[in-house]
């Protein structure tokens, strides 16, 4: 009772596949439910989303994915007009240019 393993806290798309194919095999619900941790209920719904879309239906949305690439995109643009800025500061400074007008001391 005490030394059984806890089931995990999070289920990646690999476990709730394992866990519809039992039940495809034949398994009862309610064991699969107790011996994972999880309710009847979401184990429905896993087995229903499997269903419809394979193991796809399990896997992160992709417009998640499409939100993080658009942000990786953009911190590439930046990173890209940083190089470029300092690219143009070097040239400057091997010409012996200032890189910008100074005021006078007074």
């Amino acid at each position: 009772m005490g030394n059984e393993p806890s089931a995990p806290k999070r289920f990646w798309a690999k476990h709730k596949t394992q866990a519809v194919l039992r039940l495809l095999r034949g398994d009862d619900l309610e064991l699969v439910s107790r011996d994972l941790g999880v309710t009847a209920a979401t184990l429905s719904q896993w087995r229903d989303a499997f269903l419809e879309a394979g193991e796809s239906g399990l896997k992160p949305h992709p417009a998640k994915v499409s939100i993080e690439v658009d942000r990786l995109r953009a911190k590439i643009g930046e990173q890209a007009m940083e190089n470029e800025l300092l690219r143009d500061k070097i040239v400057r400074l091997e010409q012996h240019r200032p890189l910008a007008r100074r005021r006078s001391r007074k």
